[in-house]
């Protein structure tokens, strides 16, 4: 198959190669463009553990502090598996949602065991402060990066996407499928997707791209990587 994928490049790049293993042609067409924040604060007094919403998330810990012995707690195997790449010793993985990542830490932690620092984005997915706050858990939210959008498709992603050289897009999160959809909308490409099947993480994913009459929706098990290539 012929796809797109709309991760953030360091992210799509390790995705691609496991795509072209798979027998797969890439785009590679990224929808967020991630931009560290190094005079944002980090508190790590007194943390019980650090929770982690994304490989991005992992990266930006580590250029921000030496210590590899944190306890952390990772939304997926993915970033789980990105913040052992990157020297991290104490990491467990949950199912790959923010959900699952709150059950975990339930699973793990008591309330009085200390604070959980969140190290996040400046756009945040979720409530996992509301809903662990709601146990009695203390969370403290560490923004060490943003995400910008994309302004516009790239010229050889129009060109194929004229040329009907497009079988599947891969999404990954609800921003990054809108962000696709409005520079889709920007160069009058949507109809054009009636040739092209949607490839989502979560239902929630694919409803931020609803306005598009794709040739298929196809929606991860569960919302992670190994699920979404299960897919194709």
């Amino acid at each position: 198959m012929r796809l797109i994928v709309t991760r953030p490049r360091p992210d799509s790049e390790a995705l691609t190669e496991r795509l072209v293993a798979m027998g797969h042609q890439v785009l590679i067409e990224p929808m967020l463009s991630i931009r560290a924040l190094p005079d944002a604060p980090l508190d790590l007094d007194g943390a019980a553990a650090v929770l982690l919403t994304s490989a991005n998330g992992a990266r930006a810990l580590a250029e921000r502090t030496s210590r590899r012995d944190l306890s952390v707690l990772a939304v997926s195997d993915a970033t789980a598996t990105a913040a052992r790449d990157l020297g991290f010793t104490d990491v467990a993985a949950a199912g790959g949602d923010v959900v699952a990542l709150a059950a975990l830490v339930r699973q793990r932690l008591r309330p009085g065991d200390g604070v959980l620092v969140h190290v996040a984005g400046s756009a945040v997915a979720g409530d996992l402060a509301g809903d662990l706050g709601a146990d009695g858990y203390q969370l403290r939210r560490a923004v060490l990066y943003e995400a910008e959008t994309s302004r516009r498709l790239s010229a050889s992603c129009r060109a194929d996407l004229r040329a009907g050289d497009i079988d599947g897009i891969l999404f990954f999160s609800p921003r990054s499928a809108a962000t696709f959809v409005k520079l889709l909308q920007r160069d009058d490409l949507v109809d054009i997707c009636r040739a092209v099947e949607l490839y989502g993480l979560s239902r929630a994913v694919a409803d931020a791209a609803v306005n598009v009459p794709w040739k298929g929706q196809h929606i991860a098990a569960m919302p992670r990587q190994d699920d979404l290539l299960a897919l194709l």
